[in-house]
């Protein structure tokens, strides 16, 4: 499977996608409930750099297991918007730890629904280690200066918030 990471650069996925569910459907029945973060980036379209960089660090199962998380998830064009170089290493079998560390950044462990950043500013813990600073006292809700565009994904083992910039640690 070749992931489009953005018009400059294409990255081919193999069988760890396939092995990791990702390649199977993405859509649940009312029955089956909200699918699990990975597969609920996956099926909105717009994550797939996110979503190549999290099997590049070998984090789908992390991120497929029981939770809470919160994701803090940059859209395509937020990893666009990086330094086409910085892309480039990141995604380097020898630059794992590196991307690890950044993709950490933007995992809590644990459920923040918008409703409880909203009116709120202060520190929130990360998988990485480092605290995340959010603001929700203005309009809406900004994590580290990036803005949150699309509160409140739900999936079955946590939140997604959509972000337009990729924080770095």
């Amino acid at each position: 499977m070749t992931l489009i990471i953005d018009r400059r650069r294409a990255l081919t996925l193999g069988a760890g996608l396939a092995a990791t569910g990702l390649l199977a459907g993405c859509a649940t029945s009312a029955s089956d409930g909200p699918a699990d973060i990975v597969d609920t980036a996956v099926a909105a379209g717009s994550f797939t750099t996110l979503v190549a960089a999290i099997q590049a660090a070998g984090l789908v199962e992390t991120l497929k297991g029981p939770g809470p998380f919160t994701v803090f998830a940059p859209t395509d064009a937020a990893f666009a918007a990086l330094p086409e170089a910085t892309l480039d290493d990141l995604l380097l079998p020898e630059n794992r730890d590196t991307l690890t560390a950044i993709l950490t950044y933007h995992v809590a462990p644990a459920n923040y629904p918008a409703a409880s950043l909203l009116g709120t500013r202060g520190a929130i813990p990360t998988v990485n280690g480092q605290p995340l600073h959010v603001d929700g006292r203005g309009e809406g809700v900004q994590v580290e200066g990036a803005t949150v565009t699309t509160p409140d994904v739900f999936a079955s083992n946590g939140v997604i918030h959509v972000i337009d910039t990729v924080l770095l640690p």
